[in-house]
């Protein structure tokens, strides 16, 4: 059974002006000159490489970080490289401000856990490197480093825990 509370450190994604980046899109997050690329487990080094000055994430990231965004994350196609991408560098979780409906349908069905948190960025709660811990049944985020609860957070529904649990919407289906 999937831990339903995990912990890990922060990725908060600011642009040059130190500000949320919001609406970042599918093409930002994996961009279309990779999408021959078949093999999830390959896909991770060309996370965020198309969102300027994140071009080096996946060299930075280790697996079990958190990755922290603003409004409107993954909008535009429903590339699922975009999902798999994180996946495919063990990123523990995003934690969104709130993301694009086909992006978050897909890192639901995919059981990657995709974090609803409206004030995760512009509450100012969370810095770059913090560790946070992130509870996905009761919504909770706190932030380990400050000692502060950042509030917001929406618990995962039945059908999203159920999904995250059982590793995908196809191995759910199964146990059904």
């Amino acid at each position: 059974m999937k831990p339903t509370k995990i912990k890990g450190q922060a990725w908060v994604i600011l642009g040059p002006d130190v500000q949320p980046v919001h609406n970042i899109d599918t093409d930002m997050i994996y961009h279309n000159a990779h999408l021959a690329i078949t093999d999830v487990k390959l896909m991770g080094q060309y996370a965020f490489g198309n969102l300027k000055g994140w071009e080096d994430f996946p060299k930075k990231a280790r697996p079990g970080d958190l990755v922290v965004v603003g409004k409107n994350f993954g909008a535009g196609s429903s590339r699922q490289q975009a999902v798999d991408c994180f996946a495919s560098l063990g990123i523990g979780a995003i934690l969104a401000e709130s993301a694009g409906a086909i992006y978050y349908r897909n890192a639901v069905n995919s059981g990657f856990p995709m974090f609803l948190c409206p004030d995760i960025c512009s509450g100012g709660g969370v810095k770059d490197g913090d560790e946070l811990e992130v509870d996905f049944a009761t919504g909770k985020v706190t932030n380990l480093t400050s000692g502060k609860a950042i509030s917001g957070g929406k618990p995962f529904s039945r059908v999203q825990m159920d999904i995250y649990q059982a590793g995908s919407l196809f191995a759910y289906g199964k146990q059904t």
